[in-house]
């Protein structure tokens, strides 16, 4: 790859349909953008209109003549998720890319989605998980094959996948929620990769990472609910994120490049090519063994399909 890619290497995307959630602001919308610049029709997908509407009206700002939309969908919830997968269906028969981005980091107290899931899990892992399982038909329509791009984070590195407590109902930390769900970002994407060649999947699956970026998720959390050590936790990582980390339009790049670039590869994972992958040019990250534990993506996969009631398999 170019050693300082930019959107603008990426081909014409005309006459292609991307989805992107989580896209009303941040990485989100940055890689939305990225998208509508090189000409996709793009639906930006949150759980908030009044937001949605925003992000739409700033994008046809930044992007004139942009084919853009907002859809309502809430990745916090499979009602939802099956709802609009359903009436995007009745839309279309294929979409050509599907960004998994929306998510959420390092609530302090434990929170449960609407399906009794922990918030983090839920949110970051279980529903990219039954959205991803719902539009595969959609992902599979096209010619050249859909692309699913995952979201993961440096987080993933040190997560571990605790089966025997995967909802944190015994033991909760902030922290240890978010990265168990980011490596099983992480492990989404390579099975969704392995599944796809197993079974013939006209697919292609790709994770990124934007290494430390400057986004609402990551600097936005410091309230008096927490605890001093916590609040004093928040305090420096955001300050580390502030001098060692990159803007919102630098982290989406490895996304950005995961979801347009001809040279990103099946199975392959994304993230900035700096000192600890916090910053700089796309290059290929680091994948962690445990992402790699064929055990360990296996164990997961049934859980999320018994525990969404969605099949990827």
């Amino acid at each position: 790859m170019s050693r300082h890619w930019t959107v603008k290497q990426a081909p014409r995307m005309d006459g292609r349909l991307a989805l992107v959630t989580g896209a009303t602001g941040g990485l989100g919308y940055q890689t939305a953008l990225g998208l509508a610049q090189r000409g996709a029709r793009v639906m930006l997908a949150g759980r908030n209109p009044d937001k949605g509407l925003a992000a739409l009206t700033r994008l046809q700002q930044d992007a004139p003549g942009a084919n853009a939309s907002f859809r309502l969908l809430d990745v916090a919830s499979l009602e939802s998720i099956a709802t609009f997968a359903r009436d995007l269906a009745d839309e279309t028969d294929t979409l050509d890319v599907l960004v998994n981005n929306a998510g959420v980091m390092g609530t302090p107290h434990r929170l449960e989605t609407r399906d009794g899931f922990e918030l983090q899990f839920g949110t970051n892992f279980l529903g990219p998980f039954a959205l991803t399982a719902r539009l595969r038909p959609l992902l599979c329509a096209p010619r050249h094959g859909g692309r699913v791009v995952t979201v993961a984070s440096l987080a993933a590195l040190t997560g571990q996948i605790v089966f025997d407590d995967l909802q944190g109902r015994r033991r909760y930390a902030p922290f240890r929620a978010y990265r168990q769900s980011k490596l099983a970002d992480l492990i989404l994407a390579l099975e969704l990769d392995r599944q796809a060649r197993t079974h013939g999947w006209n697919l292609h699956s790709i994770a990124a990472h934007p290494g430390w970026s400057m986004t609402d998720i990551a600097t936005s959390r410091l309230n008096n609910d927490q605890g001093l050590h916590e609040r004093m936790t928040r305090f420096g990582a955001v300050w580390a994120f502030r001098l060692m980390g990159q803007s919102a339009i630098d982290g989406a790049l490895p996304i950005e490049f995961a979801a347009m670039a001809p040279e990103a590869r099946d199975g392959g994972y994304y993230g900035p090519g700096g000192w600890g992958e916090r910053r700089g040019p796309v290059t290929e990250a680091f994948v962690p063994p445990a992402a790699r534990d064929l055990t360990i993506a296996r164990r997961l996969w049934q859980a999320a399909q018994r525990l969404t009631g969605t099949s990827l398999s």
